[in-house]
């Protein structure tokens, strides 16, 4: 175990002793050596003070039981990660404070972070954590969640959601590299027909010509993808035009998929929301895991 505060274009994995965490961890090993860069696992610890009857720190027997048992934990990841990727580079690191705010502030440097999909804390009707969601919301590089359940072979093609924004291009770009790296396809997935058509819109459907939507919407896919497949020759792409919503589509799909990513926010979504309704959805009932991939501007 090498112990570095280096996080410069690694991938990043949270720890926190979960079982949600190692399979972060396992998953996180193969994307690092598939990328061919070091793992970087990081565990943050909570030293409150105590407020009662003031402000005063925590007993040391408490504080050395904490990093103790935060070191623990780190060993066990490093030997989870050394097991999937015995020739990789690990590297950890232990912090003190949030969460949630140190592993953003990791992700200003790192290739790719990664967390499971609920801690040690986490309440087991909750599907996923507190830390999970403001880091895939807020961080500054994709952000990868692996679910519990996450522990099936990854020969499955790479299913991204294309909505033609820049957000969708940021997805985009990270599912071709996966692609690359995995020797796997692509699946481009883009749906024209987001609208509950039930109550008031029932009638809708009778004044549409559904026939030139849909080849309006698969001539965008193509257009879309064109300079993908330029830049990737070698890699093969299924393009999939649905008349569905796209969280319920890509969730479909996702059952083949050995990766599903998407855009923190895609058309529609509201500025100052840190993940639209899409990326939601999946972080929260997709069976594989789900990359967040944020565009540079956001």
């Amino acid at each position: 175990m090498t112990n570095s505060d280096t996080s410069e274009h690694a991938v990043v994995a949270g720890v926190d002793g979960s079982e949600s965490a190692g399979r972060a961890v396992r998953w996180a090993a193969h994307e690092a050596a598939r990328r061919g860069v070091p793992l970087r696992l990081v565990h943050v610890c909570h030293l409150a003070p105590v407020r009662h009857p003031k402000h005063v720190p925590p007993p040391p027997e408490y504080r050395n039981a904490v990093l103790d048992q935060g070191r623990h934990w780190l060993i066990e990841a490093v030997d989870v990660a050394r097991q999937a990727e015995p020739g990789l580079t690990v590297t950890t690191d232990m912090r003190d404070g949030n969460a949630a705010d140190l592993l953003i502030r990791e992700s200003q440097t790192a290739r790719l972070v990664v967390l499971g999909s609920r801690g040690l804390g986490g309440f087991g009707a909750m599907l996923l954590g507190s830390v999970s969601v403001a880091v895939a919301a807020h961080g500054h590089c994709p952000v990868a969640v692996v679910r519990m359940a996450d522990d099936q072979p990854e020969t499955g093609p790479v299913l991204v959601g294309v909505d033609g924004s820049e957000r969708s291009d940021a997805a985009v770009a990270f599912a071709f590299e996966t692609a690359v790296a995995r020797g796997v396809p692509v699946v481009a997935l883009h749906t024209w027909w987001d609208v509950d058509v039930s109550g008031a819109w029932a009638a809708v459907p009778d004044t549409i010509d559904w026939e030139y939507l849909r080849k309006q919407a698969e001539q965008a896919l193509t257009d879309a993808m064109r300079p993908w497949r330029a830049t990737f020759p070698d890699v093969e792409v299924r393009e999939v035009v649905e008349r569905e919503r796209l969280a319920r589509a890509l969730l479909r799909h996702g059952a083949e998929a050995s990766l599903i990513v998407v855009g923190s926010r895609g058309r529609g979504a509201v500025i100052g929301l840190g993940l639209g309704s899409v990326s939601q959805t999946l972080l929260h009932h997709a069976t594989c895991p789900v990359v967040v991939a944020r565009h540079e501007k956001e």
